[in-house]
């Protein structure tokens, strides 16, 4: 049998910020944590050093290659796949270390919420629950475009109580700078699939994206940072739909 029960797979670039919040979480339940580098500069390697992760480094070939090579280096009979900037609550650290003992499920989802502006927020980019636990032969491995992968594994799927912190937004410029990158990826995935650009689609759907994260789902509950949260859902896909028009009109 497999000595390493649960291995921890993280793929970062200049995460120094959040790696250690990350690897503290972790390191009372994992057995093995695995690190995919793709040219970090600051002191994440450093940093994750210290906490004896066993460090891969490989130039970066998109979020579902990266991952997939995490998952690959990874020896222990369950997999926990988190992102370098996220990290466990201490129940749901507890509950994974429990659930292990004697497993019911071949996946588990996790529940995370989103650390931004300073504060974690109850309402706003909610519900998000994500399956990242699950046992080596589930198969476990991504497929997807270059900012949308989906995670593939076959079996039951059961879920880990407590959350995970989210911290994918450093500062107000750190979120928009994101959106803007992201809407011209999600523009280019469109246009190399054949989709076409509409102007209704242009016209309505920011400001659905905007009515359902701010008043469906309560993101008003969480203040100012609910507002620019859902503000930045309509700034993004306003401009996936302006980059795609210009695609098809360069």
């Amino acid at each position: 049998m497999n000595s390493i029960k649960l291995s921890v797979a993280i793929i970062a670039k200049n995460e120094e910020a959040n790696i250690k919040l990350n690897l503290e979480s972790i390191k009372d339940i994992a057995d093995e944590i695995v690190l995919i580098d793709s040219g970090s500069t600051d002191k994440t390697l450093e940093i994750a050093q210290s906490y004896s992760c066993k460090i891969y480094h490989e130039d970066w070939k998109g979020f579902v290659e990266q991952r997939n090579i995490a998952i690959q280096k990874c020896n222990g009979e369950w997999i926990l796949i988190l992102d370098a900037d996220e990290s466990l609550s201490k129940e749901m650290a507890d509950n994974i270390k429990q659930e292990l003992l004697n497993p019911k499920y071949d996946a588990y989802s996790i529940s995370r919420r989103v650390d931004y502006l300073g504060k974690i927020l109850k309402y706003s980019w909610q519900p998000d629950s994500i399956v990242r636990l699950l046992s080596r032969k589930s198969n476990p491995h991504y497929t997807g475009t270059l900012i949308h992968e989906t995670l593939e594994y076959s079996g039951s799927t059961g879920k880990i109580g407590g959350w995970a912190i989210h911290r994918t937004y450093r500062n107000l410029f750190h979120h928009y700078d994101k959106m803007v990158s992201y809407a011209k990826l999600q523009a280019e995935s469109y246009y190399k699939r054949g989709r076409k650009f509409k102007l209704l689609n242009l016209l309505i759907n920011p400001i659905t994206g905007f009515i359902k994260m701010y008043f469906i789902r309560l993101g008003f509950l969480d203040g100012i940072r609910g507002f620019s949260a859902a503000f930045g859902v309509l700034f993004y896909t306003l401009l996936k739909y302006l980059y795609l028009w210009e695609l098809e009109n360069k």
